[in-house]
């Protein structure tokens, strides 16, 4: 294990450009890097050695640690809303809403703040139908809900189960390290009101590697198939849900987006991929992702969908962003 790199994150170099009527209008910067089937680096771009927080990205590892700690969950659909970013659609809340009445707990044990769901269309019915911002309806409420359900079967305390010294984090921190390889050189606080931990992009992408590398049967293995064959519950059925349309587009693939633009993938028998853009927007995520997996000799017509998001003016396509790495 390494302590990661010494300074702080330095920031990336140009990574997507924003063309507009054939015209360069800007840049998106920011760091990738790929590693092969073996985990080796085979290419980067930016600063991948220093700490970022891979804010959602992190999600499978903490499912894991939940799982090595005893969490109560063996539904893989349930699995891959623990893992998830969901956008809060109805069978995303009446799943999380059934693992906490299982378990005796309700909407509000919950520490995840209010929210109206990710999901556009789905953020769109709840206001039309008079509702608002609810803990459930927060993207990270399956996290949450999995954080306690797992105290409850290790026999800690539900109070405070997002503070970093709780025994929870404290485990979870522990897997994060023990895949990443790496010391967390950072903990922060997420949006959703849990942990955040920094590492390295190379650390996230060596975890992914784990995930989709190990043994049928193993716990990571359980977490990656888990969110493979549940794609819908990582994230959503829109046009804006990343994971479900690449995982469902690409049979083996993982991924997981994070917030401030992160966003990591494996393919077992190809390599993994981890990336941020520095300006924290997601339109430039895809095609610099697209970008990392051909290099891995991935193809799917998903990629050629996902590799450069419309500019549009007028009401009409008048250019794209697109990968200059």
């Amino acid at each position: 294990m390494t302590a990661g790199h010494a300074g702080p994150y330095a920031g990336g170099v140009p990574l997507a450009e924003v063309v507009r009527s054939g015209f360069v209008e800007g840049f998106h910067h920011g760091s990738v890097v790929v590693l092969d089937a073996a985990g080796r680096v085979l290419d980067a771009a930016g600063d991948v050695r220093a700490p970022v927080f891979p804010r959602s990205s992190a999600k499978p590892m903490q499912t894991v640690g939940m799982l090595r700690a005893g969490l109560p969950v063996t539904d893989p659909a349930d699995l891959a809303l623990v893992s998830a970013s969901h956008h809060g659609e109805p069978p995303h809340l009446a799943r999380v809403a059934a693992l906490l009445h299982g378990a005796g707990l309700g909407e509000a044990d919950l520490h995840c703040p209010p929210d109206l769901p990710i999901g556009a269309a789905a953020a769109e019915a709840v206001l039309r139908a008079g509702g608002g911002p609810t803990r459930l309806r927060m993207n990270c409420s399956g996290k949450h809900t999995g954080m306690l359900l797992t105290c409850r079967a290790a026999g800690w305390p539900i109070t405070g189960y997002w503070q970093p010294e709780h025994p929870l984090q404290r485990r979870l921190r522990a897997t994060v390290e023990e895949f990443t390889g790496e010391r967390v050189a950072a903990t922060g606080v997420d949006g959703c009101g849990a942990p955040v931990l920094a590492v390295s992009l190379t650390g996230l992408a060596t975890a992914f590697h784990r995930l989709v590398s190990a043994a049928p049967g193993t716990v990571e293995r359980t977490v990656a198939d888990a969110m493979r064959a549940y794609p819908a519950m990582v994230s959503g059925t829109g046009p804006d849900a990343e994971d479900n349309l690449l995982m469902g587009g690409i049979p083996g693939l993982l991924t997981k987006v994070g917030a401030e633009g992160v966003m990591a993938a494996a393919l077992p028998g190809a390599g993994a991929v981890a990336l941020k853009i520095d300006d924290g927007g997601r339109r430039a995520r895809p095609p610099v992702l697209v970008s990392a997996l051909r290099r891995l000799g991935v193809t799917a017509p998903v990629l050629a969908q996902l590799a450069e998001p419309p500019i549009n003016g007028g009401g009409a396509r008048v250019g794209e962003v697109r990968a200059v790495w």
